[in-house]
């Protein structure tokens, strides 16, 4: 260590005298008596022997390795499926996720783990430390429960906030990567994956800025391999028990969490009712078999956890799994790819992969987020790099507008007047109309060299053209974005509020402000976006 880092670490230590800290890795001896609640025995059960794969047994054994796949397009239905799924558990739930926030949605989902809990279903919890707001945020808490095990992956020793940007400096390398993986798996027989966080933005019941996004549960065979991801990154040396982290042991702050509950029912006990019909409809619906499934033949693909760890020079050479699979879908591709990618930086290598495809006949049509709905300016600077050329090879693009109206919703009306605007944040393709792609890969160098990730490839015919029609109706409110006679761009298209179809030579719905912030954004070097 150089005799600055030495100073500097001397200077930064100097107020923890006195503050709390916690491992950052299993090996620190204050683990040493460390016992797990939730052990290999409590998955000792044959996953095709629940009522959740019951419901289904003649589709599930009606091949080797089959599973079916149903899209979740909107985020009320998110939601619902997922405390469905809660209250239908029996044996295992397993939640892997980059972000649990602290609001209203992610308290009720807490009230579901914990009310499969007190049922006997053992419940594992692995949430990124960058993801959560504090050490006191509720799903710690449920650690307390004897059924309920909660850790937290990669994280940082000192939990001052004042102090935490001093130590991302120190330990830039692992602590710049995260774990983006997001998966919800039951009885080792049903998961779900895509874009979504736990949090109300994601949700979308009651905030006025909501992430468009789409999740798909999967139902068989590819389950298995998602619990072996999940598995590797518990058991991995970064994730940490919540035990050594005093504030999730606070008794005091569970009551209050359990009498939030109870204040939840007294409160609106008409919207406590509705919801529970709600929930009670789609279990129902699960059991009469008219969940929309779509069966076939997938992989489950995750990033080793020790990619966090990896130093700057392999994480730069680094071609993982998730990377090579795309290389190949790409390769074996002959007609089409349909994009919907809430951040899209394909790299110099990926563009030209692209521009050759598509000059030897593989059509793209690319929705991102333009510079007014995203939720990441930086992104956007780096992504204009590359939308010019993407055109010229005769690429159709497409900029989600800034607008409540391209919310993807079975519940329109409540959500969108509660929405002021909606974020794209969606990770999907459709190759050939054939084969899916499903994760929380975003196409930028973040997904590719630093943080980790998880993918679903799905091949059926009747799957990809539900996922394909999700996306074209994603681009009947985005911009249309193609060149003028100078090669400069012009974005077209009608918001629900415009009476004819209107034409922009700069951005639209953005300030000058916001559009000279973007100019200054490229000069950040992009493999840091």
């Amino acid at each position: 260590m150089s005799v600055f880092k030495k100073g500097f670490m001397f200077l930064i230590t100097l107020p923890l005298l006195g503050c709390t800290t916690v491992p950052t890795t299993t090996a620190d001896k204050r683990l040493d008596n460390y016992v797990p609640k939730i052990t290999t025995a409590d998955f000792d059960y044959d996953p095709m022997q629940t009522p959740i794969a019951q419901c289904y047994a003649d589709e599930l054994a009606a091949g080797d390795e089959i599973s079916g796949a149903t899209l979740i397009d909107d985020g009320l239905s998110a939601f619902v499926i997922r405390a469905a799924f809660a209250r239908m558990a029996t044996k295992t739930i397993d939640l892997q996720t980059y972000i649990y926030s602290n609001d209203f949605s992610s308290k009720v989902l807490i009230g579901e783990l914990k009310n499969a809990a007190d049922r006997g279903v053992k419940i594992r919890i692995l949430v990124d430390d960058y993801g959560t707001d504090s050490d006191i945020v509720d799903v710690m808490l449920l650690n307390q429960h004897p059924n309920i095990e909660v850790k937290v992956f990669n994280t940082v020793a000192n939990r001052s906030k004042l102090l935490y940007y001093p130590q991302f400096l120190m330990d830039f390398n692992r602590l710049n990567s995260r774990m983006h993986n997001k998966l919800f798996i039951v009885d080792n027989v049903a998961y779900i994956t895509g874009g979504r966080n736990v949090g109300s933005n994601y949700f979308y019941p009651e905030t006025s800025a909501n992430f468009s996004d789409t999740d798909v549960l999967f139902l068989g065979d590819m389950t298995r391999y998602a619990t072996a991801s999940f598995d590797k990154y518990w058991n991995h040396h970064l994730a940490i028990p919540a035990d050594v982290f005093p504030k999730a042991k606070s008794k005091k702050a569970m009551r209050k969490l359990e009498q939030k509950f109870i204040d939840i029912q007294e409160r609106s006990a008409a919207d406590a009712r509705m919801y529970n019909t709600v929930i009670q409809m789609a279990m129902r619906k699960y059991k009469q078999k008219n969940f929309d499934f779509s069966w076939g033949h997938g992989k489950f693909l995750a990033d080793p956890p020790s990619k966090v760890e990896m130093t700057m020079d392999e994480k730069q050479e680094y071609r993982g799994e998730i990377v090579r699979a795309l290389q190949h879908l790409w390769d074996e591709t002959d007609t089409s790819v349909y994009i919907s990618a809430a951040y899209f930086v394909p790299g110099q290598g990926g563009l030209e992969h692209m521009m050759r495809e598509e000059k030897s006949g593989v059509h793209m049509t690319i929705v991102t987020n333009s510079l007014a709905s995203t939720n990441a300016p930086t992104v956007y600077a780096k992504w204009e790099k590359y939308r010019k050329k993407l055109i010229q090879s005769g690429a159709d693009v497409y900029e989600f507008m800034l607008s409540a109206e391209n919310l993807r919703a079975k519940y329109n009306d409540r959500e969108r007047k509660h929405s002021n605007f909606s974020v794209l944040h969606s990770k999907t393709m459709v190759f050939d109309d054939r084969i899916s792609w499903i994760g929380s890969f975003n196409l930028d160098p973040r997904s590719a060299y630093f943080n980790t990730e998880n993918v679903a490839i799905f091949e059926s015919r009747e799957f990809a053209t539900k996922l394909r029609q999700m996306i074209l109706d994603d681009t009947k409110t985005s911009w249309h974005v193609t060149l003028d006679a100078h090669n400069n761009p012009v974005w077209s298209g009608a918001r629900a509020t415009d009476k004819t179809p209107r034409e922009y030579h700069h951005n639209p719905d953005t300030s000058i402000f916001r559009r000279g912030w973007k100019i200054m954004l490229r000069l950040i070097p992009e493999k840091f976006v």
